[in-house]
């Protein structure tokens, strides 16, 4: 194991490292930044409360990025493995029903543990890379990956069960993050233009079965709080005092930046305008203090890990590492997508955090995880060209 890490380490990406370093370290600045007037006017906590938190997560978050960057990824397609984090997977998102909070906040998502709380979600995101790469690395080399009943379904009901459990809780931009994400693995695992075709069928009618459901359970999915969001995307500025706020205010925050903002600590948004703004909005508070400087370093950032990955995928012969790599960019430039879209009026606002920036102890956990994956793969690679 010793010879194997270390020369592993010989082919150490130091470009993807330091990308994911600096957006940690640059995010733990903004948390503090952003939440330090929340915590102690909303709260009743230290102004360093929300830094605090987020430090403790980091400092689990690095070792567990290393720890996965020097795990061979290819024990993800062992079956035991398998089994047991889809296992753990289900439970998570059926506990959450149960024992689960935050649905005063809109989606009932987190878990109360002795050490912190967790979203089942996050779990979610990860394992559906994990298992979707690994369950059609297996089909292709065994051959029956365009097998509809054998190669395709189990992998598709099994993402039907868990974005039924999440879209129930209901955390609809988890929902979509998850099938987008599912949807590239699958794109990256070689199956035909024929199979996508039938299995596009499948998923019109499965598409068909949601929207049944949806309008027999209209009143409790589609909250008053859902709805105010729908009315706020369409027209913002008509709700500026009740569902459009947020948006308003961000769209504020943005345009009191400009190109060089009004200094790090200097948000007026952040002073309670910006409900939770160091969560899903810290974007708003990121342009609004640095600029476009600030933007630029988050974006670029996040968009070079998103290149990193595709890079990498494409530059492997191996099926299996191919589709975790494609899977891991696509969950970071899906979500960075879908967060920065409802900042900017694009879509809808969902709650989804920035990755690697915004507060979340279990996002920036199992993000480090999937982005150590990342790095074993690169390592792996460049050893094997190399070799």
């Amino acid at each position: 194991m010793k010879s194997y890490a270390k020369r592993l380490f010989r082919h150490f990406d130091f470009p993807l490292f330091f990308t994911y370093l600096l957006l940690i370290l640059f995010g733990l600045v903004m948390v503090y930044s952003s939440s330090m007037v929340w915590a102690a006017n909303r709260y009743g906590k230290p102004a360093d409360f929300f830094f605090n938190q987020q430090l403790r997560s980091v400092f689990i978050a690095i070792p567990a990025f290393l720890f996965t960057a020097f795990l061979p990824y290819k024990l993800y397609r062992q079956k035991l493995f398998m089994i047991i984090s889809v296992a753990v997977m289900l439970f998570l998102l059926v506990l959450v029903h149960f024992i689960g909070f935050g649905g005063e906040v809109g989606s009932q998502s987190w878990i109360n543990l002795p050490i912190g709380s967790l979203q089942p979600s996050e779990v979610a995101k990860i394992v559906i890379i994990l298992y979707f790469a690994g369950a059609f690395a297996n089909k292709y080399d065994a051959g029956t990956i365009n097998d509809i009943n054998k190669g395709i379904m189990p992998p598709i009901l099994l993402l039907g069960a868990a974005v039924g459990s999440i879209m129930f809780e209901t955390d609809i931009g988890a929902t979509f993050i998850i099938i987008m994400t599912a949807i590239c693995v699958m794109a990256a695992s070689g199956i035909s233009l024929k199979t996508f075709g039938k299995l596009s069928g499948f998923v019109a009618a499965m598409l068909v079965v949601v929207g049944i459901v949806l309008y027999f359970a209209w009143d409790s999915v589609m909250t008053g709080g859902r709805i105010g969001r729908l009315t706020a995307f369409r027209a913002p500025f008509d709700y500026m005092q009740t569902s459009g706020l947020q948006i308003v205010n961000g769209y504020i925050a943005i345009g009191a930046g400009g190109v060089f903002g009004l200094g790090l600590g200097n948000s007026v948004q952040k002073m309670g305008y910006l409900p939770e703004p160091h969560t899903d909005f810290i974007m708003a508070v990121i342009s609004e203090e640095l600029g476009v400087f600030g933007s630029a370093i988050v974006i670029g950032g996040l968009g070079f890990l998103v290149f990193r990955a595709l890079t990498i995928a494409l530059r492997t012969a191996d099926p299996h590492a191919r589709m975790l790599a494609s899977g891991i960019g696509a969950l970071i430039g899906i979500q960075t997508f879908v967060n920065l879209g409802g900042l900017t009026g694009l879509i809808p606002l969902t709650g989804v955090t920035l990755p690697f920036i915004s507060y979340g102890g279990t996002s920036i956990i199992l993000l480090s995880l999937a982005l150590g994956i990342l790095m074993n793969i690169s390592m792996f690679t460049r050893y094997e060209q190399k070799k």
